[in-house]
């Protein structure tokens, strides 16, 4: 085993070098996270195909966006974050690229929803928790949050530029430049990220000089990560975190993130300028998340959580009476608070899934996010099929603050989890992964 030395030998800690590749590839990542809202016009108008079959093929990539994170944390913890993350980023191009060659709603399915899904899912929030958990002990909140806010930030980059390019050269040229993007990460994921702090020989950054060692697991990923969902299935902290995080990624990713262009354009709004409005959201994200961070270092994490979801819940109650043809002070009032509001949750909720499921935290926080982009999904559906049925958006909105408002009550009550309910590891402090023990103190 190679031996460890001290960071004192590095002016700058290794795992600082980490976090800056791996918020670089959340970026790559991100491109195909800002198409749809751009795209669900264009396609319909070419194809004829209607909203609701379109934004079918958002929920299918949503959907395994989800169900393949926690099989993605498991194949990092058994092959290596570089070669899943290598691996993802090639199938996000490749569904990308797929697209322009496609002339029935079927294939739509395929590249968006099941290519993309995959990659996109590969390089989810459990590869944040995932680099976070290895490399960092101190600063891990803060950490989290600044890494999260690589999604948002790939947004910010992404989603003008392709508006814009749909606009002007048509949906196909955007969909290639999300294929470029991704493909250009890859060699920097290949060579600059490293899986562990061992092969730089480094100990976590804040870790003891002896630093602790956690065995690589052996065996079938897949098998892994279901062995670890069943002692967490069986808690009630389990449920409510998957409960409130289903329905953040309704009133997110599903909703906001897939229709708010749409909607913006029944108003009369034009598409590019409803884009800068989304890609404004993703700047204050930015901020919003690493500030979230730096609060889930040192507050208490249900109570942040409940202040989220409540303050997001009133905030979507409100936004059907800002649509406007032109852009007025109160909608930008709503993007700056929602922007602040948009994935802060997930600071807190990795922070909570480590302190309830210790050792394998990473990988239950992969079945949680698994329940955000369900409700992701189906929040996408149901929403194209009330623009369908109705002519507007506006059920859809009062229904998502009503359902943030009850994420916000699920927070709360992870107060009531008595301490026998929290899944910690064995007394050795080397948990092995799937066998855990229940506190009954």
């Amino acid at each position: 085993m190679k031996k460890l030395v001290t960071v004192r030998n590095y002016r700058i800690h290794p795992a600082w070098f980490v976090a800056v590749v791996a918020f670089v590839a959340l970026i790559g990542a991100a491109g195909f996270r800002a198409t749809p809202g751009v795209m669900l016009h264009p396609l319909h108008a070419e194809f004829g195909w209607p909203l609701a079959v379109i934004s079918a093929a958002v929920s299918v990539n949503l959907l395994l966006y989800g169900l393949t994170a926690p099989f993605a944390a498991a194949l990092m913890d058994r092959f290596g974050i570089r070669r899943v993350a290598a691996v993802a980023l090639l199938l996000v191009a490749t569904g990308s690229g797929l697209t322009v060659f496609m002339n029935a709603s079927w294939q739509l399915l395929l590249c968006w929803g099941v290519l993309v899904g995959l990659g996109t899912g590969s390089m989810a929030l459990s590869f944040v928790a995932t680099v976070t958990g290895r490399w960092f002990v101190k600063r891990r909140g803060l950490v989290t949050g600044v890494l999260t806010a690589g999604g948002a930030a790939g947004q910010l980059i992404f989603l003008p530029v392709l508006a814009v390019l749909v606009r002007d050269n048509g949906w196909r040229t955007a969909s290639l430049t999300v294929t470029v993007a991704a493909l250009l990460v890859v060699p920097l994921i290949w060579f600059f990220l490293r899986d562990h702090p061992r092969d730089l020989g480094v100990t976590a950054y804040g870790a003891s000089a002896e630093g602790e060692q956690v065995p690589q697991p052996q065996g079938n990923a897949a098998v892994r990560a279901v062995r670890a969902l069943r002692p967490a299935a069986r808690t009630r902290a389990f449920w409510l975190l998957a409960g409130g995080f289903a329905i953040c990624g309704a009133t997110t990713n599903g909703l906001v993130g897939t229709h708010f262009i749409p909607a913006a354009h029944d108003h009369g709004m034009t598409e590019a300028a409803a884009a800068s409005l989304l890609a404004l959201i993703g700047v204050f994200d930015i901020v919003g998340t690493i500030a979230s961070g730096w609060l889930t270092d040192r507050f208490d994490s249900r109570i942040l959580l409940g202040a989220y979801y409540g303050l997001r819940g009133l905030s979507l109650m409100v936004l059907p009476l800002l649509f406007a043809r032109e852009t007025g002070p109160s909608m930008l009032v709503f993007i700056l608070f929602y922007g602040l509001d948009w994935v802060a949750t997930v600071p807190p909720t990795v922070a909570l899934c480590r302190q309830y499921f210790g050792a394998d935290g990473a990988v239950v926080f992969g079945w949680v996010f698994a329940s955000h982009q369900v409700g992701a999904a189906i929040a996408a559906t149901a929403a194209g099929l009330v623009r369908d049925r109705l002519g507007e958006y506006t059920l859809a909105w009062y229904v998502a603050g009503g359902l943030a408002l009850g994420a916000a009550v699920l927070s709360l009550l992870l107060f009531r989890v008595r301490r026998h309910d929290r899944v910690t590891p064995p007394v050795t402090g080397l948990a092995e992964p799937g066998r855990w023990s229940l506190k009954t103190t």
